[in-house]
């Protein structure tokens, strides 16, 4: 096998991997706008752990800004996500109104990633 081949077949397998990852953000960004979905969490884990694990991979490639995306992308939300708890407690309305906001914030940067790495763009050109 040329090295050219190689390095097309890690390529492809890190799209796969990207593809996958964004199609499992994808089912629980939607799920979090939906009431009574619970099967986000669990999808939201295993994207992650399927990111940190396969994110060495993407060293040196366009696909580690997505796995850096991805990543971010989960802990941010999970750290607004935990700041904005109280207000479910306080008010129904105002917790409510910021997971709402968050996932619609969750979803526009998992979309936008699945479009950059279509495009076979890295997300830094996409800022």
């Amino acid at each position: 096998m040329n090295p050219e081949q190689s390095e097309a077949e890690k390529l492809q397998s890190l799209t796969t991997v990207g593809t996958v990852s964004y199609v499992l953000h994808l089912i629980v960004a939607v799920a979090a706008l939906i009431p009574g979905a619970q099967l986000g969490p669990l999808l939201l884990i295993v994207a992650l752990v399927i990111d940190m694990v396969k994110r060495p991979d993407a060293d040196g490639t366009w696909h580690a800004s997505h796995f850096r995306w991805r990543i971010r992308t989960v802990l941010i939300a999970a750290l607004l996500y935990a700041l904005t708890v109280p207000l479910w407690f306080l008010f129904i309305w105002p917790g409510w109104l910021a997971w709402l906001l968050i996932s619609i914030w969750f979803l526009y940067r998992i979309i936008k990633g699945m479009v950059n790495m279509n495009k076979g763009l890295p997300m830094e050109v996409a800022a």
